[in-house]
C-alpha cells in the first residue's frame, strides 16, 4: 500500500476530571462542565497548594493496581477503550505498532505514596517509570510491533500520535496505537511548578487574558487507534514539528518558530479556518500565541477552540487528549464551543457555540525549551476539498 495513503482514526478513548470515556467527553464540553476543584480536596487542606484549582479523575479505583502504577493504569483504561472501539483482532493488535507520549506525571506511585497500592522504591521494578506504560500495553493487549516512548514535555501526546502517523506510512507497522497520560497532581511536580509560578489561582481560565498568569493542573489519559483501513472520517492529514533553539526552559514572547509549522501545514492540506491551540494559561503563552496569529493574519478569517478551559492542563496527555475531543467534535462535522467570556486575540474569535467545520483543523502543542508541534485533521464533510489530498508527515 502507497505509504502516502490517508491514516484514518479507527477508535479512540479519554480518561480525565470531565468522564471515563470519549462520550462523557463530548457531553461535558457540550454542556460546559467545569471540572476545576480546590486542590485540598484532594491532597488534604495541609498541603500548601490547597486553595489552587486543579481537576482530577474522580474513581480513583480505576488508577489503583498493585502490580501496575498508577499512569499505567490510566494508560490500559484509555488503551482498551481504543482498541474495543476500532475492531481490531488479537492477530491485528499483535502487529500493530504501539508509542506512548508521557512526561512527568509517572513520578505519581512512585516519588510519593499512592492511596491502596503497595510501595515501590524508584527503579526497583523491572521498567523505569516512563516505559513502564507502554511495556504493560504490550503485556496486557498483546501488542508486538514497534514500541516507542515519547517524552516532549507538554507536546508528548501530540509527537506521539505524529509518530504513529509516520510508522503507519512508512510501512512498518498497519497500523498502530497511540497513548498519552499524564498524573501530575502529586506534591513533588506540584511544588516544582508553584515554585515557577505557573499555577493559577483563578478557577476560571482565560488563556488570552492579559493578567493571565498560569495553568490548571489536571490528570489526564487519552488514546487513538489508527491505520491505512477506512474507518469513518475525520483522517489525520498532517504532522511536524520544529524547536525555536533559543532557551532551555522559555518559549519566545513572538510565538518563535510556530508560525512557520502552520506555513507549511496549509501548504500541505490547504486553507484551514480553525485552530485548536495549546493555550495554557501562563502568562508567556498569553503573549506569545496572539503574537504569532497576528503574524499569520494572511491565512483569513480563523476561530480560536482551545480545550485547556475545560480540561485543565493535563501536561504530557494534553496534545493527545485534546485532539481526541476535537475529533469527537469532527465526527459530527462540528467544532468545540468555547466557554462563554474568554478574552478574544485581536483578528479572531472563539465561538460560544459548535460551528461546522468546513475545513481542515490546525491542532497546536508545545513543550518548554521551544519545543512545537502541529497536527491537521480534516472534518467528517464529503465536501472538504482535503478528502482526496493525500499527504506524507513531514513539509
Amino acid at each position: 500500500m502507497a505509504i502516502d495513503s490517508p491514516i484514518f482514526i479507527a477508535g479512540m478513548g479519554a480518561l480525565s476530571a470531565l468522564g471515563e470515556s470519549v462520550e462523557d467527553h463530548h457531553a461535558a464540553v457540550l454542556s460546559k462542565v467545569s471540572p476545576f476543584r480546590p486542590l485540598g480536596e484532594l491532597l488534604g487542606m495541609e498541603s500548601p497548594h490547597a486553595a489552587l484549582p486543579g481537576a482530577w479523575i474522580s474513581q480513583r479505583g480505576v488508577l489503583t493496581n498493585r502490580k501496575w502504577s498508577p499512569v499505567t493504569m490510566a494508560a490500559l483504561h484509555v488503551a482498551r477503550q481504543a482498541v474495543a472501539a476500532a475492531g481490531w483482532s488479537a492477530d491485528e493488535l499483535s502487529e500493530s505498532a504501539l508509542i506512548v507520549g508521557t512526561s512527568r506525571g509517572n513520578a505519581a506511585g512512585w516519588l510519593n505514596s499512592w492511596p491502596g497500592r503497595r510501595p515501590f522504591k524508584l527503579m526497583a521494578a523491572s521498567n523505569t517509570i516512563h516505559s513502564e506504560s507502554c511495556s504493560a500495553i504490550s503485556i496486557e493487549l498483546g501488542i508486538y510491533g514497534p514500541n516507542q516512548v515519547t517524552a516532549s514535555g507538554c507536546a508528548a501526546g501530540l509527537d506521539a500520535l505524529g509518530m504513529a502517523m509516520m510508522m503507519v506510512r512508512s510501512g512498518m507497522a498497519p497500523r498502530a496505537l497511540v497513548v498519552a497520560v499524564d498524573l501530575p497532581l502529586v506534591p513533588v511536580l506540584l511544588d516544582s511548578y508553584a515554585g515557577s509560578g505557573l499555577l493559577a489561582k483563578q478557577f476560571q481560565l482565560d488563556p488570552y487574558h492579559p493578567q493571565t498568569s498560569g495553568f490548571i493542573p489536571s490528570e489526564g489519559a487519552a488514546a487513538m487507534a489508527i491505520g491505512h483501513k477506512a474507518n469513518a472520517d475525520p483522517r489525520l492529514l498532517y504532522y511536524s514539528s520544529n524547536s525555536d533553539g533559543v532557551d532551555p526552559l522559555g518559549i519566545p514572547s513572538d510565538g518563535g518558530r510556530t508560525g512557520e509549522l502552520i506555513k507549511h501545514a496549509l501548504r500541505a492540506v490547504g486553507t484551514s479556518h480553525a485552530i485548536c491551540p495549546h493555550a495554557t494559561g501562563t502568562s508567556v503563552q498569553g503573549r506569545a500565541e496572539p503574537e504569532m496569529f497576528r503574524r499569520l493574519s494572511q491565512v483569513g478569517k480563523v476561530t480560536l477552540h482551545p480545550l485547556k478551559p475545560y480540561l485543565g492542563h493535563t501536561i504530557g496527555a494534553s496534545g493527545l487528549l485534546e485532539t481526541v475531543v476535537l475529533t469527537r467534535f469532527l465526527q459530527d462535522g462540528k467544532l468545540p464551543p468555547n466557554r462563554e467570556g474568554l478574552s478574544e486575540p485581536a483578528g479572531f474569535t472563539l465561538p460560544t457555540h459548535a460551528i461546522d467545520a468546513n475545513s481542515p483543523v490546525i491542532k497546536l502543542s508545545h513543550g518548554m525549551g521551544g519545543h512545537n508541534s502541529i497536527l491537521a485533521i480534516s472534518p467528517n464533510d464529503e465536501s472538504d476539498p482535503a478528502r482526496s489530498i493525500n499527504r506524507s508527515a513531514t513539509p
